[in-house]
């Protein structure tokens, strides 16, 4: 039975019977609730109270624990009777269980194993709103059973927010229920700091921001009474602001997914004194902490992000949504009225993005493909999904799941790949299981696995080797988190054997890294560099063990925006077998012949994706890689590199005018037109070229020509559409500039006199510039008879008075055109 004064209090019990209705008609429903209404603890307990075997699926292991241990006291009962969670590595249910709280990532892998989820009446997905990938593809899965196996298995998805259009509309325009929150005041404080702070890229974050966030804190504990919740962006930043709030009086607490049952538990509860409770997005919508009044918010996040083309995925730091900001606010009038302290400016929030980026947009997918392939979908495309996956990161995740043979050439799953999937970790970390365990057992492939899955703190270092001794030998929370993990996936393994050699730790932590990450395995190249075979750049810190290494398998890196090279945070010491070894997909040989350094490069080269194994000269390279290379430096250098005479450059500009104007069969004659008919007009002389020098021999002009449409007989009235040179009135033939928009006539102003009309090529008026008998501009136009008529007498007063000894007559429209002074044309 749910405690009365519980019940009384949650606001969610006035929509229950526009939920069961919906439910009861419909099978569906979606229902929007705001935190703290009780929609996580209560609708689960009623339902089953109806009779119904209820599974609540949570984003995370704090939130799934945390839920349970509140049904499990609203009964009035211990987690493991009626209410019970399974999360990775934990499970505690018992035969009376009939609500049982999951992660999403347990509930993948329950519909993997039983599509049908026997015994299971009802599955309600909380905090669908935060757009988790897991979440997505569970709600696809479970419309997929709901459509071909159960259609009377009911699904709810649950949200804290009102933005509901869209998990109705993929749920079959599913009824929304709506559940009004006790929803107090909450006052906006802007408290950006006094000086600008760096951007966070990455996971770095400006200490700076950070020291003004806890003097924020330290402000909200002297202006306002109760508790202060503080939302930092990860586990690093939640340690550096409680270090700068010793001495507060108050009890500083931090709540993220890797603190201690203990302390999540103490948070949740409450407490007799004050408390400032330091703590990651986890604290948004997940988890209500009573007794909070006032929140403090750095406006900063974490999401996942991936580089495909480097092969990085990462956590990254980014500024909070305008919604996330709206939630964390939310938490400070739950039970009274509040403030909320913004560490940035009214302006700067105008600006913020609306919502949080689905997962599915910005996450490395290899993972949900192998889902999907499980499922029988490689494509994804059959699955009902908010959001289409980007092309892109589809097409790399499939890359990869081939590459560590998880799926065929199909990108169907056999049953390797199915074992990869049922072992609860990123594919490329069950790969490395798999295939380590046969070569350095089972045991401490499993322990480094571990490691990989959950990067260990900073203190432990860069060494990876050293990193697992050291959790080995610690008491900390994270040495006891990967023992249990290790368990776990040694578990999953149990029947690879005892290993082939009896390498040590350190060449094992290398070959496990390497086999989960080949494309980082990189080749030292000095001062602490290194070149991954992926083609990134990778570099150690100045203090780092590891700089003397010849080769190393990078686990964990990152790469700000601007950086030429990613930042080694995590790797281990591996020797060139071993890189081959893991990267053999990548190991190629044979006659490589490209444009570097300015000319034609020919050698063969044997390699390991972009790091050079053995390099030597070649003295008679395949004539088609170096006409090959050499079209690639014309691309890079530009045609320039072609012998170009000033009638070369003319008939292009010509033939670019042609073209332009009259089209036909005119040829084009820019860069990229001209290197993509490179066959037309660039044989034989090109397939004869060896290096740059004999580029230069080609003469420019003499290959233009292959280009006229001498088939159709246009060729032979080029010197009539565009003339090399006019003849103008004195006689003198001029000649014409086509390198503008409009061909150019420069001609001295006298040897035009007598000239009604302006001269045209191809239909169109030449722009004639008029030059002094000194040869310098004097005028410009298009239109002569205008010239003369307007232009004339302003220019004539000019030019008569600095060259007196030339012809300025007053009419010249009928002048005698002349290219001399008054006395010559007196003899």
């Amino acid at each position: 039975m749910i405690r009365s004064d519980a019940l009384a209090s949650l606001p969610v019990r006035t929509a229950l019977p526009a939920l069961q209705r919906a439910l009861d008609e419909r099978g569906v429903a979606v229902l929007c609730a705001p935190p703290g209404t009780g929609k996580t603890t209560l609708v689960p307990l009623v339902l089953a109270e109806r009779g119904a075997r209820v599974i609540v699926a949570e984003p995370r292991r704090i939130a799934a624990r945390a839920a349970a241990r509140r049904m499990a006291w609203l009964l009035g009962e211990k987690v493991g009777e009626s209410v019970g969670f399974t999360v990775r590595g934990e499970r505690v249910v018992g035969p009376g269980t009939v609500v049982e709280v999951v992660t999403t990532g347990v509930l993948l892998q329950r519909l993997q194993r039983d599509p049908e989820l026997a015994g299971v009446d009802v599955v309600m997905l909380d905090e669908c709103h935060e757009r988790h990938l897991d979440a997505d593809t569970v709600a696809a899965f479970l419309l997929d059973v709901r459509g071909a196996l159960r259609p009377e298995l009911q699904l709810i998805a649950a949200s804290a927010t009102t933005d509901a259009e869209g998990w109705a509309r993929l749920l079959g325009d599913a009824p929304v229920v709506e559940a009004q929150g006790v929803a107090h005041p909450v006052e906006v404080v802007w408290a950006p700091p006094a000086r600008p702070v760096r951007p966070p890229h990455g996971m770095r974050v400006d200490p700076a921001l950070l020291t003004h966030v806890a003097s924020v804190v330290r402000r909200a504990l002297a202006e306002r009474e109760g508790d202060v919740l503080c939302f930092l962006p990860g586990v690093g930043e939640i340690a550096r602001v409680a270090g700068q709030l010793s001495g507060v009086d108050a009890e500083v607490l931090q709540v993220h997914g890797r603190a201690p049952a203990a302390v999540q538990d103490a948070v949740l509860a409450g407490g007799s004194s004050r408390r400032v409770v330091l703590a990651t997005s986890v604290a948004e919508s997940s988890l209500t902490v009573p007794g909070v009044r006032v929140v403090v918010d750095s406006g900063l996040a974490r999401e996942p992000r991936t580089d495909h083309a480097r092969g990085l995925s990462a956590l990254t730091t980014i500024r909070a949504s305008q919604a996330a900001g709206r939630q964390r606010a939310g938490r400070a009038g739950r039970e009274a009225p509040g403030a909320v302290y913004r560490c940035w400016t009214e302006a700067e929030d105008g600006r913020l993005a609306r919502f949080p980026s689905p997962e599915i947009k910005v996450a490395d997918l290899a993972a949900f493909a192998l889902q999907a392939a499980c499922w029988g979908d490689p494509s994804a495309e059959g699955l009902a999904l908010l959001d289409a996956p980007p092309a892109g990161a589809m097409g790399a995740a499939r890359e990869v799941l081939a590459a560590i043979g998880a799926v065929d050439a199909a990108g169907r799953a056999g049953e390797r790949g199915l074992r990869m999937a049922r072992l609860g970790v990123h594919p490329r970390l069950a790969r490395a299981l798999l295939d380590g365990a046969r070569e350095v057992g089972a045991r401490r492939a499993a322990e480094v696995v571990a490691m990989l899955s959950e990067e260990p703190p900073r203190e432990y270092g860069d060494d990876l080797a050293a990193a697992w001794r050291r959790a080995r030998a610690g008491g900390d929370p994270y040495a006891a988190r990967w023992r249990q993990e290790a368990r776990r996936l040694a578990s999953g393994v149990s029947g690879e054997g005892s290993g082939r050699g009896s390498s040590g730790d350190d060449a094992a932590a290398g070959l496990v890294a390497a086999l989960a990450f080949p494309e980082r395995v990189a080749r030292a190249r000095g001062d602490g560099a290194f070149l991954m075979v992926s083609g990134t750049g990778a570099e150690l810190g100045d203090g780092s063990g590891l700089r003397s290494a010849g080769w190393l398998a990078v686990a964990v890196a990152d790469r700000g925006v601007l950086a030429a090279s990613a930042r080694v945070r995590l790797a281990a010491v591996v020797d060139e077998d071993t890189a081959r070894l893991a990267a053999g997909h990548l190991h190629s040989s044979g006659e490589e012949v490209h444009w570097d350094g300015g000319d034609v490069v020919a050698r063969r080269v044997e390699r390991l994706g972009a790091v050079e194994l053995a390099v030597r000269n070649l003295k008679e390279p395949a004539p088609v890689l170096v006409r090959e290379a050499l079209l690639e430096g014309l691309r890079t250098e530009g045609l320039g590199l072609l012998r170009w005479s000033r009638d070369a450059q003319g008939l292009r500009e010509r033939l670019a005018f042609l073209h332009r104007v009259v089209g036909g069969g005119w040829p084009d004659v820019a860069d990229g037109a001209l290197l993509a008919a490179a066959d037309g007009w660039l044989e034989p002389e090109l397939s004869r070229a060896r290096r740059r020098g004999d580029l230069g021999r080609i003469d420019a002009g003499q290959a233009l020509n292959r280009l006229l449409p001498w088939a159709t007989g246009e060729a032979a009235r080029l010197d009539e559409l565009a003339p090399e040179r006019i003849e103008v009135p004195s006689g003198s033939r001029i000649r014409v500039e086509y390198g503008g928009e409009q061909p150019v006539l420069a001609v001295k102003l006298q040897e035009m006199f007598g000239l009604a009309q302006t001269p045209t090529v191809a239909g169109v008026p030449v722009l004639v510039h008029l030059l002094s008998p000194a040869g310098r501009p004097a005028a410009v136009t298009a239109d002569l008879a205008s010239f003369w008529k307007d232009g004339y007498r302003a220019v004539r007063a000019e030019l008569r008075g600095r060259y007196p000894k030339h012809p300025w007559p007053e009419d010249p429209s009928a002048a005698a055109p002349t290219r001399f002074t008054n006395a010559r044309l007196k003899r």
